[in-house]
């Protein structure tokens, strides 16, 4: 982001949320589409990958609450609505698609959550935000893809309903460098605290002693 830009914004969107006190770890549509170069959404983020499963393993080590989420349509795509009209390579996503698949080295436990969904954010027509209610979840670390698509769309829908958004930083990834860092200013600007990788595990590790 240009010096221009961050003089801009300095003064205005400076605030900080913080780590809250109970958290749970959402790994957004970490699946095979974004990873298999023969498909139209390969985004070339491996690197994202291993850091979110190192994050994913921290999150265990802590007892808290991991929710992964997947995009799942019916084979007419009509449950895609306006953005699988939108978005034709969304059809890699109808239900059974192998490109609809877990990344490898990115299988849920049989005591984790997942969500499945059909638009950009992982709140929008699913039970994540009564389920982080009920759990007494007050914030929610975000990993996943894509940085200017789901994770954005989260992250702000995170914040609207009243969770602190903790978007990490080495843990979310795009197609494209310019998008990808603009949302993470954009995220940082107004929605939630963006925070690199190890400042996450450091928190993390103050949950520890309680498992």
């Amino acid at each position: 982001m240009t010096d221009d830009v961050r003089e801009n914004y300095a003064g205005v969107f400076d605030g900080g949320l913080g780590f809250g006190n109970k958290p749970a770890l959402v790994l957004i549509d970490f699946v095979e589409a974004y990873f298999d170069k023969s498909c139209d959404l390969y985004a070339g983020v491996d690197d994202v990958l291993v850091n979110a499963i190192a994050l994913r393993d921290a999150a265990r080590r802590a007892g808290i609450l991991i929710i992964y989420t997947n995009v799942a349509y019916a084979p007419s795509l009509i449950d895609g609505g306006r953005f699988a009209q939108k978005l034709a390579p969304l059809a890699n996503f109808v239900t059974g698609h192998p490109m609809g698949a877990w990344a490898e080295g990115l299988t849920p436990a049989e005591n984790e959550l997942v969500i499945s969904k059909q638009y950009p954010s992982a709140f929008f027509g699913t039970s994540l935000a009564s389920t982080l209610t009920a759990n007494g979840n007050d914030s929610l670390i975000i990993t996943g893809l894509t940085t200017s698509g789901c994770v954005r769309a989260t992250c702000v829908d995170c914040c609207s309903h009243g969770f602190i958004p903790i978007i990490a930083r080495q843990s979310v990834g795009d197609r494209h460098e310019g998008p990808h860092e603009a949302n993470l200013f954009d995220m940082q600007a107004k929605y939630g605290d963006v925070v690199p990788d190890a400042q996450v595990t450091e928190y993390l590790r103050i949950f520890e002693s309680n498992v």
